[in-house]
């Protein structure tokens, strides 16, 4: 399967929209990389279902079962790399410190 989305060199983001997202933690087994994103789908859909049905209690629950989820996965929260690189994460590739290499993609 190719990959639409272009990757940092780093492995630490992937390019969407023009921002930089901060791609799932490498370190994670398949078995709890599988189980997370499970979790983030289920939520997703409570918040699907919590909107259509207009109960704001149900729609925050299922906004921080999401948070949960990508944080476990390493998309939000503390970063899951050590060498005290900032989180870039929802910059514009070329505002940022990969702007050399994103702009060598063009």
């Amino acid at each position: 399967m190719t990959n639409k989305h272009p990757h940092t060199p780093d492995g630490r983001y992937f390019v969407a929209k023009n921002r930089l997202w901060r791609c799932t933690n490498p370190h994670l087994s398949e078995d709890e990389k599988r189980f997370y994103i499970k979790a983030l789908m289920k939520a997703r859909r409570s918040v699907r279902t919590a909107q259509q049905q207009g109960d704001d209690d149900a729609l925050r629950q299922a906004r921080d079962a999401v948070q949960t989820a990508k944080e476990a996965l390493g998309e939000r929260g503390p970063v899951w790399w050590d060498d005290n690189a900032p989180d870039e994460g929802g910059l514009a590739p070329h505002n940022s410190s990969y702007a050399e290499w994103w702009n060598s993609q063009h």
